[in-house]
């Protein structure tokens, strides 16, 4: 007997979608695994009148205790083509459903640079470049050639709308914070090369001993990857509350030159506009890692201050209210104002 892809799943418990274990419950879940099951489960959520949630690996996302009155869509459409053009570049077609970090692997092992940076980041390569994702100085932006969406409005699949038209930013795009567009399928253009994207970011340079702008084989830069972002508690790890998170809490402050603390390292980020890292204004407004939110239950990692992480008993409530601390610690100190990174799902920060 034909197994269904579109599954309804025995508990409709959010929170152990999200890789911080936080979350109440949906009316209805359902498992979509492929992108005609996606466009048949979002239609019919859609002409029940029901309000929708399109999950895919939880990993940036933070949901309400009180969980979602409607349908939950849970991508986990898998799948990924290599087609090599006659110049030696790849193009490189991803289901929305697959594993981020399952692509950036399977990538290193086919001998393909250009998302060997992006290792290690959890998630699914669906939310990719709705969140613009980029990490070592390399973002989707670089690479994303164009994505097949659902279009909500119209009740029609578009292909291949390309990255040109997504609005494509610092940690966001114009599909962020959107209902009415769904991500079916992701493209990327790589060079077809087995060495890595030029090394743009310092600490990374610093850990493989080469200056910046130097390429390194695709797999060495992987796994200083992935050994940087362990130390930091951002490669998930069941057993250990420190990726308990939702990655990076709060983006780097983009601001007018003249406006950045005194002090702060700062990189150029536009005409007269410099980027200051959310970590430094944090931990120099007197917060430190392993700082605790209500009771306890929550916390900002030990190995990293910008992560707010579950320490298994929490809840959404007390993530946010820590998430407030810190905010407006920052402001008082620096009269600079936090944003979040993650999208908030029935709550407030």
């Amino acid at each position: 007997m034909p197994v269904p892809d579109v599954l309804p799943l025995p508990t409709q418990r959010l929170a152990p979608l999200t890789t911080l274990r936080l979350g109440g419950p949906a009316r209805r879940l359902v498992e979509a695994t492929s992108a005609d099951a996606v466009v048949d489960a979002v239609r019919a959520a859609d002409a029940s009148g029901e309000p929708l949630l399109v999950l895919g690996g939880g990993s940036n996302v933070v949901i309400a205790d009180d969980g979602w009155p409607g349908t939950v869509v849970h991508v986990a459409s898998t799948g990924r083509e290599v087609h090599r053009r006659p110049d030696g570049s790849v193009l490189l077609t991803v289901e929305a459903g697959t594993d981020w970090d399952d692509v950036a692997a399977a990538c290193v092992a086919d001998g393909l640079g250009g998302l060997e940076c992006l290792s290690g980041i959890p998630g699914r390569t669906g939310a990719t470049p709705v969140q613009n994702v980029g990490a070592y100085g390399v973002e989707v932006a670089d690479v994303l050639v164009d994505v097949d969406l659902y279009d909500r409005r119209t009740g029609a699949v578009r292909p291949h709308v390309p990255a040109a038209e997504l609005g494509l930013g610092y940690r966001t795009s114009l599909l962020k914070g959107r209902d009415d567009a769904v991500v079916l399928r992701v493209r990327f253009a790589l060079p077809g090369s087995g060495a890595s994207a030029p090394v743009r970011y310092p600490e990374l340079a610093r850990t493989l001993g080469v200056q910046p702008g130097a390429q390194v084989p695709t797999a060495a830069a992987r796994e200083a990857v992935l050994d940087l972002r362990r130390g930091k508690g951002m490669v998930l790890d069941a057993a250990d509350h420190d990726t308990w998170s939702a990655g990076s809490f709060f983006t780097n402050p983009v601001l007018p030159e003249a406006e950045a603390p005194e002090g702060a390292p700062r990189w150029p980020a536009g005409p007269g506009l410099v980027k200051v890292p959310a970590a430094w204004l944090i931990e120099q407004a007197g917060f430190r890692r392993g700082h605790t939110g209500p009771g306890g239950r929550v916390a900002l990692s030990g190995k990293h201050v910008l992560a707010l992480t579950n320490r298994g008993e929490g809840t959404t409530a007390d993530l946010l209210a820590l998430a407030r601390e810190v905010r407006e610690g920052v402001r008082e100190r620096w009269n600079v104002m936090l944003h979040p990174e993650p999208v908030l799902v029935g709550c407030t920060q």
